[in-house]
């Protein structure tokens, strides 16, 4: 169950990034709340995953679950430029991972 709780916060990671680069410095009233509720919904999945999963594991998983979206939303969506070399290293990002799941 922390596994998941742990991914469901990294999934909720990539939407706080995402709406605050959106926010334009908290100016814009919407993505700054939907930042708000991602951040504590996020951090708060984190701290319930650290419960029972080693600190430095619910991390690194957290932060690569997180980076992967947000850079693959924003591939998707053009606001990032798409290239092999970049899907290589999200590759290797997810297969860190996977590794640090089996390694548990």
């Amino acid at each position: 169950m922390a596994w998941i709780v742990l991914i469901i916060s990294g999934m909720f990671e990539a939407v706080w990034a995402l709406a605050l680069g959106r926010s334009e410095g908290f100016t814009r009233l919407a993505p700054s709340l939907v930042f708000v509720v991602a951040l504590a919904i996020s951090m708060g999945g984190l701290a319930i995953a650290m419960r029972t999963l080693p600190v430095g594991t619910s991390y690194a998983v957290w932060v690569a679950v997180g980076a992967v979206l947000t850079v693959g939303y924003s591939m998707a969506t053009g606001d990032e430029t798409i290239s092999p070399v970049k899907f290589a290293l999200l590759l290797g990002l997810i297969t860190c991972v996977v590794g640090l799941k089996l390694a548990h």
